[in-house]
C-alpha cells in the first residue's frame, strides 16, 4: 500500500490550509536564509573593497574613521596629518607609491578626491577609456559617475549626502575641471568618484602645491617645505617585510599606520554578533511556525480520523497510518524549506543590490554551504517534531477513531 496516495488525497482535500502551512514556513525560512547570506556578502564586499589598500596612513585617531573615509568614502572626523609627516609619507623610498588623498568636494553626486595619477592606474587596473591626469584641470571619473567624458566642471564645496544632493549645493568653486578619462568598475564607492590631481583639491583651498610655483607639473616627487597635510595617505609596499617594517615606522605619536583589516576585524565581529542575534530570532520564529502548523495539521487529521480508522479495520497496519501522517507533514516542511531558500536567496540579490546602490560596494549575493546547512537543520528538525502527530495517529485504535474519540 502506498501511503502517498493517502497523504495527497488528504492535502488535496485541505489545499488551502497546506498552502498556508507552506507559505508560512517559506517565509519563516527565507528570514533566516537572507539574513546568513547578507551578513556574508557584506562581509566579502566590504573586504575586497579593501584589497587595492594594502597600508593606510594618518593622523593619529580612529581607524574606523579613516577606513570610512579612505577607502568607502564617507569623510567625517577623521583629522589631518601634518604637513611634516605628509611630506614624509610621501617621499618614503620604500614603496611603489605612496598617494595622498584629499577629499571635501563634489559633483552631481559623486566625491571629488584630490591623489596622482599612479594611485587611479593602480585602483582601476588602467582605464577603460581616455586616460590619467597630467596636469591640474583635468580629471578621471570612476566607472558610474554621472560626468561625462569631455563634460567640463566645477566642483561644490562638501560631499554628498546619501541621498545625492550636495552639501552647500550652491557654493561652487571658480575651478574648472574636465573629464579626460574613466576608470574601470572595481566594485567599490570608488566607481562613483572622480579623482583630480592632489594639487588641484590643495589649490582650490588656496593651500601651497607641493611643488614649486613655477612649476605646473602634478604628482611626486612633492617638495617637504610646501606640502599641506591630508587626511589619508595609500601605501603600496614593495614586500610583505616592508609592510610591517612601515607600519611599525609610522606608528608614532605625531601619525598612525594599520592595515585596513585590523579596523575592519571588529567591525565584522560587531556584524557577526547583530547576525547571530537575528539568525536566534529568525530560529525562535521558525520554531513558532513549526508548532503552529503541527497544531493545524492535527486538528485537520483528527477531521479524517474515520477514514483512519476504517484503514485499520480493513487491514491497514499501524506504520502504514503513522507513514500516511508523517508524509503529509514532510511534504509540508521540505516544500516549505525549499521554497524558503529560493525566497530567500531573492531576498538577498534584492537587498545586496540595494546596498550597493547606496553604499557603491559591490555585494557578491548568493547561497552558500552555510545556507544550505540551515536549511538542512530546519527540515531535520521539522521532520523530527513531526513524529508526534504521526505518533499519535498510530497509537489510536480502530475502536476510538469509529466512537469520534
Amino acid at each position: 500500500m502506498n501511503p502517498w496516495l493517502v497523504a495527497r488525497a488528504g492535502m488535496a482535500a485541505h489545499r488551502a490550509a497546506y498552502a498556508v502551512f507552506l507559505m508560512l514556513i517559506a517565509i519563516a525560512v527565507a528570514a533566516g536564509v537572507a539574513i546568513s547570506a547578507q551578513e556574508a556578502a557584506v562581509r566579502r564586499g566590504s573586504a575586497r573593497a579593501a584589497d587595492k589598500f594594502d597600508l593606510l596612513v594618518g593622523a593619529p585617531g580612529s581607524q574606523t574613521d579613516l577606513v570610512l573615509a579612505a577607502i568607502y568614502l564617507r569623510p567625517g572626523t577623521a583629522p589631518l596629518l601634518s604637513p611634516a609627516e605628509t611630506a614624509r609619507a610621501l617621499a618614503e623610498p620604500r614603496v611603489k607609491f605612496a598617494a595622498p588623498l584629499g577629499f571635501g568636494d563634489s559633483f552631481k553626486g559623486s566625491p571629488v578626491v584630490g591623489s596622482t595619477a599612479a594611485f587611479v592606474d593602480y585602483l582601476s587596473g588602467g582605464l577603460q577609456a581616455g586616460r590619467v591626469f597630467v596636469a591640474e584641470g583635468e580629471a578621471v571619473a570612476g566607472a558610474a559617475a554621472s560626468a561625462a567624458m569631455g563634460e567640463t566642471f566645477h566642483p561644490s564645496h562638501g560631499t554628498p549626502h546619501d541621498d545625492g544632493d550636495d552639501e552647500d549645493e550652491g557654493y561652487e568653486h571658480g575651478v574648472s575641471l574636465t573629464i579626460v578619462g574613466r576608470m574601470k568598475p572595481t566594485g567599490t564607492p570608488w566607481d562613483n568618484a572622480i579623482v583630480i590631481p592632489i594639487e588641484s583639491v590643495w589649490r582650490t583651498h588656496q593651500l601651497p602645491t607641493g611643488h614649486p610655483e613655477s612649476e605646473a607639473r602634478v604628482g611626486p616627487p612633492f617638495d617637504p617645505e610646501r606640502t599641506p597635510g591630508v587626511p589619508a595617505i595609500v601605501m603600496a609596499p614593495r614586500s610583505v617585510s616592508d609592510a610591517y617594517g612601515l607600519r611599525g615606522m609610522y606608528r608614532t605619536p605625531a601619525s598612525m599606520a594599520f592595515f585596513p583589516a585590523e579596523a575592519l576585524t571588529p567591525l565584522y565581529a560587531i556584524m557577526g554578533d547583530v547576525r547571530d542575534m537575528m539568525s536566534w530570532f529568525a530560529l525562535a520564529t521558525q520554531g513558532l511556525v513549526v508548532v503552529a502548523i503541527l497544531a493545524g495539521v492535527i486538528a485537520i487529521l483528527n477531521l479524517h480520523r474515520r477514514q483512519f480508522a476504517v484503514l485499520r479495520a480493513l487491514g491497514a497496519p499501524r506504520l502504514y497510518i503513522f507513514a500516511c501522517v508523517f508524509t503529509q507533514i514532510a511534504i509540508v516542511i521540505v516544500a516549505g524549506a525549499l521554497a524558503g531558500l529560493g525566497l530567500g536567496a531573492v531576498a538577498s540579490v534584492a537587498l545586496s543590490g540595494a546596498f550597493t546602490a547606496r553604499t557603491g560596494i559591490a555585494l557578491p549575493a548568493g547561497i552558500g554551504l552555510d545556507e544550505i546547512a540551515l536549511v538542512a537543520s530546519f527540515v531535520a528538525l521539522g521532520l523530527v517534531a513531526a513524529i508526534a502527530p504521526a505518533l499519535m495517529a498510530w497509537r489510536r485504535s480502530p475502536v476510538e477513531g469509529l466512537s469520534g474519540r
